[in-house]
């Protein structure tokens, strides 16, 4: 009997002991605390994250608003001179502008020619020449020298850039002016434009007004910019300037080629290439005996016996031999 008895006592034990268990479990995946017993009493337990409870995602809190930031619309920070950070609100800019906590405040306005806005409350107030950050700043103290609201962390978003154009002009497919964010070069102003028809050149002229305010003009390459922009070092376009795609230098060619006219002279083109930029050589059409016709200064007209290496200059006329043999 002793024996039957320590038995089934040991049998409730385990099933005590498994029971516990099991409730342990499910107060850990139900979030609610299970008590420690790896520390003897009085003794403290390191500081560390609190566990994830399993089953449940992780939800942080929200970021706050920052008082003047917001991402503009359109357009990118640059790694050269100014950013859009940096913008400076001027007239015909179009903003979007909203009050933190305060949705009847939200407003859309368009910067006037004195570069001020209508804001509700507070009528018209200076943000021209400003910072999107500035701007915010003078209008949140607005809000509160008028005693409207006791803190006002205002948003501005520049929703259109108007105020800062430069023209592109010639040989482009769209000419006009076009708006900047932010200094931005040659290329950027041309892809604007819609890039450069299969008319233009690759030299532009780009027009500047200097540091005393005189207009000043020089010509660029425009691959030249574009590896420049690569390493910083690339002419910035700001409001105000104006770029001019000229007309690409021509040549003609004429004779024993499949396709005769005139072509755009790309820089440094051969003889044997304008050749291939003609459709190639006739089946009577030969190598030999090709002549340039070639203007000078004083506006003579002078034949030469061209070589297959030899580098056109504008406006040559080529003319391919009719081979004999």
């Amino acid at each position: 009997m002793a024996r039957a008895a320590a038995f089934v006592l040991r049998i409730a034990a385990a099933v005590l002991l498994g029971l516990a268990g099991v409730a342990a479990l499910a107060q850990s995946n139900s979030g609610a605390p299970v008590p420690s017993t790896g520390s003897a009493p009085g003794q403290s337990t390191p500081a560390g994250p609190a566990p994830v409870p399993l089953g449940r995602p992780v939800i942080e809190k929200p970021m706050q608003p920052m008082v003047g930031a917001a991402a503009p619309s359109g357009a990118g920070g640059s790694s050269q001179g100014q950013g859009v950070e940096d913008y400076r609100i001027g007239a015909g800019d179009v903003l979007r502008i909203s009050v933190f906590n305060q949705p009847d405040l939200l407003t859309e306005v368009e910067v006037s020619e004195a570069g001020t806005v209508a804001m509700p409350l507070v009528g018209e107030v200076a943000v021209g020449g400003k910072t999107r950050v500035e701007a915010a700043k003078e209008l949140g103290e607005s809000l509160k020298r008028g005693g409207f609201l006791k803190e006002a962390d205002v948003v501005i978003r520049v929703l259109e850039y108007r105020s800062q154009q430069v023209s592109v002009l010639g040989e482009v497919a769209k000419p006009g002016r076009y708006a900047i964010s932010r200094p931005s070069t040659v290329a950027e102003v041309i892809a604007l434009a819609g890039g450069i028809t299969p008319k233009g050149g690759i030299v532009v002229t780009v027009v500047q007004a200097g540091e005393s305010g005189q207009m000043r003009s020089q010509e660029v390459n425009v691959n030249d910019q574009i590896n420049a922009g690569a390493t910083g070092k690339a002419l910035l376009l700001r409001a105000g300037d104006t770029v001019t795609v000229p007309a690409a230098p021509v040549f003609y060619i004429y004779g024993e080629v499949r396709l005769p006219g005139a072509y755009p002279l790309a820089a440094g083109m051969t003889v044997v290439q304008a050749i291939s930029v003609g459709g190639g050589l006739t089946t009577r059409g030969t190598e030999r005996g090709i002549r340039i016709e070639r203007r000078a200064a004083d506006g003579t007209v002078k034949t030469y016996s061209a070589k297959g290496l030899e580098h056109l200059q504008p406006n040559d006329v080529l003319r391919v031999q009719e081979g004999w043999f």
